[in-house]
């Protein structure tokens, strides 16, 4: 198991952190804590009383403690366990339940007593929601308090649902959710903010704060704000994780994303002595100039000396030394010609002048996002003469809102009919998918015939982007990987199948380049498991010939963009090329007027997306290159 990134005690940090590169390891050594604590009070004789969270965080936590039941015999008999919420009203059958939650990721599967677990209830009248909340608290108090409290953070900085505003001394009760909670849980609920509800029975934050020990879970970028905010700044109610700053046996493990606004991981100079190698020197300079908004050619040995870089500077000398080394390493990573330019002194661009007619291929984990997030450099591609292929990894269908599909099952349906095309098993398919989705329960999974008509949807919406940006239909691929045809958000864990069906497409094409998703932000992790797939099949078949000459760049999507020090290539973009962008972006009809999965942003994904490469583009600019219109990135993963 890898260790965590800066195990001692930062003086400055309020709450003990611990940082992991990996959210998998993370949560593994969360769980092994866990498990120790259930032993130790085995061997004592005494209950332990575990306080759990739901929501995306926790899962690979439960998924550990469940192998840790099933391989190396912990037994879960002993323990007696309280959630912290539930939506109001929720029926705990409902698919969005936080009971059916538990007992799908964790309880169903270890051998607790089905008497020893309790979560809020979201069915009952509201008139008795009083007398519930206080009798949960008192059921807590009676078996001695939780001797442990897992916690994941809200974007808003909320734990359980004790949203901005709460108080300290807050007991468990009924809450109004804030609208970017509600806005953040849309995809569980068919992508539509009406279905969310506006309350939630939530424990406490006296009763959190009660808890013996209380770790809390943080993966992602989108994190990142807040659990600066609670560790490094003042206790607020504006921010209810940061009391947890008044709890003498806390910690917050989080990865490299979600810890990325704290000073030690944006400024590591100020915290411990670093290296000062290219990178760090990059990263150190983009920082000092944007922070003083000077052109990084204006920076003086004043500046540095001011801001903690003294040895920096001491180590080059003079102040025009380090600028125009930093300065030629951002120039030298702007490149219109993503594929390489040939006839050209390839030494100091970020690709390789040769071959000069490169296969391609870009791989999109949903139907949308080689458009949404490289559009503009596809285009560059296929204009400059490249060999592109796109693989879509995934169907997409979860994406698709069920009003959507009635609309194009009625024209299938009514297009059949005028022209009398007569399929009785294509023609029933399509009616009862439809009869599906106009008496859809809320506790009900899409059938296998809706999951194909959304499927069916995204995939034509793919081929016409496809068409419009200029690439030959067969040389879109629908990978159909099968650890997202679950029929719900929750997917399965990686499988072979999904890194064979890679590999075999890679080797069919044999790339000079592969372009893949970076974007570990997505809020619903799909991206993350389509780039292990990627990163999985190339070091299967890095020893291949064909794999020598091929470099795997990645990118971005609509949630994040690369920090400035990290990009190796930034392809620019003319006012026009953002339009044609925006077009092809466009060719995604059921993906706009209401994206169904855009989480806490209501923006659509081509606002946020000229918004993200308008935004590179003007960082590069006020660094003191050349202006341009937009800008797409990309860092070179070096397998």
């Amino acid at each position: 198991m890898s260790s965590p990134l800066f195990k001692e005690p930062i003086a400055y940090e309020k709450i003990p952190t611990r940082i992991f590169t990996d959210p998998r390891e993370a949560s593994k050594s969360v769980a092994h804590e866990i498990a120790e604590l259930i032993k130790l009070k085995q061997r004592e004789g005494k209950s332990c009383v575990l306080g759990l969270a739901t929501g995306s965080s926790p899962k690979t936590v439960y998924a550990e403690l469940i192998r840790l039941h099933r391989e190396e015999g912990l037994s879960f008999k002993n323990v007696v366990s309280f959630n912290l919420d539930e939506y109001y009203p929720m029926e705990p059958d409902a698919i969005q339940s936080y009971w059916r939650f538990m007992k799908e990721q964790l309880f169903d599967h270890v051998d607790i007593p089905k008497e020893n677990y309790f979560i809020p209830l979201g069915d009952i009248p509201q008139s008795q929601i009083e007398d519930f909340c206080k009798s949960y608290e008192a059921k807590i108090d009676s078996l001695g308090g939780l001797d442990f409290q897992l916690l994941g953070i809200g974007g808003n900085g909320h734990i359980g649902f004790n949203e901005p505003g709460s108080l300290i001394n807050s007991k468990t009760r009924l809450m109004m959710l804030d609208h970017s909670t509600r806005a953040a849980a849309v995809m569980d609920f068919g992508g539509e903010l009406i279905k969310v509800p506006k309350k939630a029975i939530t424990m406490g934050v006296s009763k959190i704060l009660q808890a013996k020990r209380v770790v809390l879970l943080a993966w992602g970028e989108r994190k990142a704000g807040m659990i600066a905010d609670a560790v490094e700044g003042s206790v607020s109610e504006h921010n209810p994780s940061s009391y947890l700053q008044s709890h003498g046996n806390v910690l917050f493990v989080v990865d490299t994303a979600a810890a990325s606004e704290l000073k030690r991981m944006k400024s590591p100079w100020l915290v411990e002595d670093v290296t000062w190698d290219s990178q760090m020197t990059k990263k150190a300079v983009c920082s000092l100039a944007l922070d003083l908004k000077k052109p990084i050619l204006k920076l003086t040995n004043k500046d540095y000396n001011d801001n903690g870089l003294s040895d920096l500077l001491a180590g080059y000398g003079q102040a025009y030394e380090i600028n125009i080394e930093v300065f030629n390493q951002l120039q030298h990573s702007i490149s219109g010609w993503p594929g390489g330019k040939p006839n050209a002194d390839d030494t100091n661009r970020p690709e390789r002048a040769l071959p000069e007619r490169k296969r391609v291929i870009i791989f999109s984990p949903h139907p949308d996002d080689d458009i949404i997030s490289m559009g503009g450099t596809f285009q560059r591609l296929v204009d400059q003469g490249h060999e592109v292929h796109v693989a879509y990894q995934t169907s997409g269908n979860i994406a698709v809102s069920d009003d959507e599909a009635i609309r194009f099952i009625d024209f299938v349906v009514d297009f059949n009919r005028q022209f009398g095309i007569n399929n009785d098993e294509t023609t029933k398919i399509f009616e009862d998918a439809k009869s599906f989705l106009l008496n859809k329960k809320d506790s009900e999974l899409d059938t296998a015939e809706v999951r194909h008509v959304k499927g069916l949807i995204r995939k034509g919406e793919a081929k016409n982007t496809c068409r419009f940006v200029g690439i030959p239909v067969e040389n879109a691929h629908f990978m159909n990987m099968p650890f997202y045809e679950t029929g719900q958000v929750q997917k399965a864990p990686l499988g072979k199948k999904d890194i064979e069906i890679t590999k075999e497409l890679i080797e069919k094409i044999k790339p000079h380049q592969i372009y893949a998703a970076g974007d570990l932000a997505d809020p619903h992790g799909t991206h993350k498991v389509c780039l292990d797939a990627i990163m999985d099949a190339v070091k299967e078949l890095k020893h291949k010939n064909f794999m020598k000459d091929c470099w795997v760049w990645l990118y971005r999507g609509a949630w994040a963009e690369w920090e400035i020090h990290e990009i190796e290539m930034a392809v620019p973009m003319s006012p026009d090329q953002v339009i044609q962008k925006r077009l092809g972006i466009f060719k995604h009809q059921s993906q706009k007027d209401g994206v169904v999965f855009q989480g806490s942003d209501a923006r659509e994904f081509w606002q946020r997306a000229e918004e993200r490469n308008a935004t590179t583009a003007e960082l590069y600019n006020k660094l003191g290159l050349a202006e341009y219109q937009a800008m797409e990135a990309f860092v070179r993963w070096k397998y």
